[in-house]
């Protein structure tokens, strides 16, 4: 646990509590009452004011139109499931850019709206809301929809036989089994769209700010360091607050709920009513979802000269002003930064979902699972702290020798790291805590090292955990904005850095080039997804944040890895381990979510700034 430790101490807490300082510490000592002051002015409540209705209507919203998806995946089967649930998963690790840019081409100036019926919603409220709809739809279908493919149905039918109605079995069987898992889906989506940047930055326009906005215009604009670090602590606390909410809301769900294989509860759709239920799903998911990805890469090649390549062909040249290399140049950098960053936050992350999941018998376990708990907590911090105040700090602390960063194209990686970091850690967690302790001491009384342990009991069993919990990382870090924005260097800009820097910039070319190159990071993020997807462990959900309950497939995943791990290490030698009867019969069996969260940040989170 010390180099986790360490890593978030030196890179997460030392930047923020750096802004902090500079913000309110003067030579005199420290200046509390400037807190009271920045929260009395008008224009920082109708920040703060803004920023907590625009999050509440998000979330209720996502609520109505999410929920009927989380049904539909969780209670009927029809043919292009699985593709369907990948396109519905796709939104959550696209970076916020290109989705601002999406539904700006849907919804702004010369978007498809504009052209059919002369509507502009960019620069209103609504586009910030349907943004945030389309970011965390995944959240809900996958957190609530995980759960309710395993509630037994029978539960329900039995109440209807006894003469209730439908509604009244829903309402007296079926909601109070899913409250807890609906409000912790809830908190993860207030979270999300409490904390967002590229979102209203680009869609919301000077009338629209949120506190991560507030921060960046406050640090980056104005230089009113005091400001920004009372907004930066309002903000952690609020976050804080989630959190706990969250961890308590999952416990709950954990305690009290008896759990059936998901398949025992599919089936096809059967009278009208059902198949319209259906209908509309699908309808939303393309109006939603699909439709402002389709308007994007529409624009991305509707050239000045018709349909074509001609937007892509100017991403390779630069004009020596907004950028100092070619915007497509951005790619390499973007992939370069992403694997150093994946590996970092594979290293860090890892070592802490060890930590976490190590057995605590033999000590006092209440001591153990509160510092457990703790320590879980604070590795989420870095997805709902504000990216900008960490990419600000690391400029102002990291500035001295022996960690004089700013000018090192190490310092980019690095904060990505911090946003990939928890989605590893969620990824990991369940699954090691899933191996049978007793085959690690097999291997060890039999004199295996510390590391041939790892290597021929645990790596077996969670290498496909570590793909998943890789492309998590890569996803987010490809596509992390906040703190990229302030530490990217001029000669190396990142992808969301470069089409930040287009949109920035007036005229019908630049705006093509940023579409162009938003195009390219959505499918380098889609294809990064498809492959996870592809390879990510049964019964583990796809995305942080979602609840993840054992069912039978992941028994049998478990019984086969274990299997597997069985011929693989029963050949021993040369300190090799040898199982016995006993152990080998052990199964493992991959857990219901641990007290201190969900599965795997949601399977989530995704990091919206």
């Amino acid at each position: 646990m010390a180099v986790p430790v360490a890593f978030f101490a030196l890179f997460f807490a030392y930047p923020v509590a750096a802004i902090v300082g500079r913000g309110l510490k003067t030579p005199a000592g420290w200046q509390v009452g400037k807190i009271f002051g920045v929260l009395g002015q008008s224009d920082v409540q109708d920040v703060l004011w803004f920023t907590t209705w625009q999050a509440l209507a998000s979330t209720a919203l996502t609520l109505v139109v999410a929920l009927p998806g989380a049904y539909v995946f969780a209670r009927f089967e029809f043919p292009g499931k699985e593709l369907l649930r990948a396109v519905v998963t796709v939104p959550f690790v696209l970076p916020t850019v290109v989705v601002g840019t999406a539904f700006l081409a849907l919804l702004g100036r010369g978007g498809l709206t504009d052209e059919l019926w002369g509507i502009r919603l960019d620069t209103t409220v609504w586009a910030i809301l349907l943004a945030h709809v389309f970011f965390n739809y995944a959240v809900v279908v996958r957190t609530v929809g995980g759960l309710w493919a395993q509630l037994d149905p029978r539960q329900e039918e039995a109440a209807r036989t006894l003469g209730a109605s439908r509604w009244a079995a829903f309402r007296t069987v079926t909601l109070p089994a899913l409250a807890p898992v609906v409000a912790a889906a809830a908190l993860m989506v207030f979270l999300f769209t409490f904390t967002s940047f590229g979102i209203v930055q680009i869609l919301g326009g000077p009338a629209y700010s949120t506190l991560e906005v507030e921060i960046y215009r406050q640090t980056a604009q104005l230089l009113d360091l005091p400001t920004a670090a009372v907004l930066t602590l309002v903000q952690f606390a609020a976050v804080v607050a989630i959190l706990v909410a969250h961890a308590w809301t999952v416990r709950r769900t954990e305690s009290s709920l008896k759990l059936v294989d998901a398949a025992t509860g599919t089936r096809r759709p059967r009278g009208t009513a059902q198949w319209a239920l259906l209908g509309g799903v699908l309808a939303s998911v393309a109006l939603l979802l699909v439709l402002p990805l389709a308007v994007l890469v529409r624009r991305a090649f509707d050239g000045p000269e018709g349909f074509g390549l001609g937007y892509f062909r100017a991403l390779a040249s630069s004009d020596g002003g907004l950028f100092l290399v070619a915007p497509l140049a951005a790619v390499g950098n973007s992939l370069r930064y992403a694997a150093v960053a994946t590996l970092i936050a594979l290293v860090v992350g890892g070592l802490a979902a060890a930590a976490l999941s190590r057995p605590t018998r033999g000590r006092s376990n209440s001591l153990v699972d509160a510092l457990v708990r703790g320590f879980d907590g604070l590795l989420m911090l870095p997805l709902g702290v504000s990216a900008v105040t960490v990419g600000f700090g690391f400029l102002i602390s990291l500035d001295k020798p022996p960690l004089d960063l700013r000018a090192s194209w190490f310092l980019v990686p690095l904060a990505q790291a911090l946003v990939g970091v928890p989605f590893v850690v969620r990824t990991m967690v369940p699954v090691l805590r899933a191996v049978d302790q007793r085959l690690r001491e097999a291997a060890a009384v039999l004199g295996a090292s510390p590391w041939r342990v790892w290597r021929e009991v645990d790596l077996p069993m969670v290498r496909r955990a570590l793909l998943v919990a890789a492309g998590f990382a890569f996803a987010v870090s490809l596509g992390e904005f906040g703190a990229t924005v302030f530490i990217a260097r001029p000669d190396a800009p990142t992808l969301p850095v470069a089409v930040s820097r287009l949109l920035g910039r007036a005229g019908d070319t630049n705006y093509g080039q940023a579409m162009a190159l938003s195009t390219v990071l959505m499918a380098v993020c889609a294809v990064s997804l498809l492959v996870l997807e592809r390879i990510r462990p049964r019964g583990l959900a796809a995305e942080p944040g979602t609840y993840a309950p054992a069912d039978a497939d992941a028994d049998a995943d478990a019984d086969a890895t274990s299997t597997e791990h069985r011929r693989r290490t029963r050949r021993g030698g040369n300190g090799a381990a040898v199982e016995g009867d006993e152990a080998a019969a052990a199964r493992g069996r991959v857990s219901a979510p641990y007290a201190g969260g969900p599965a795997n940040p949601t399977g989530d989170a995704k990091e919206q700034s």
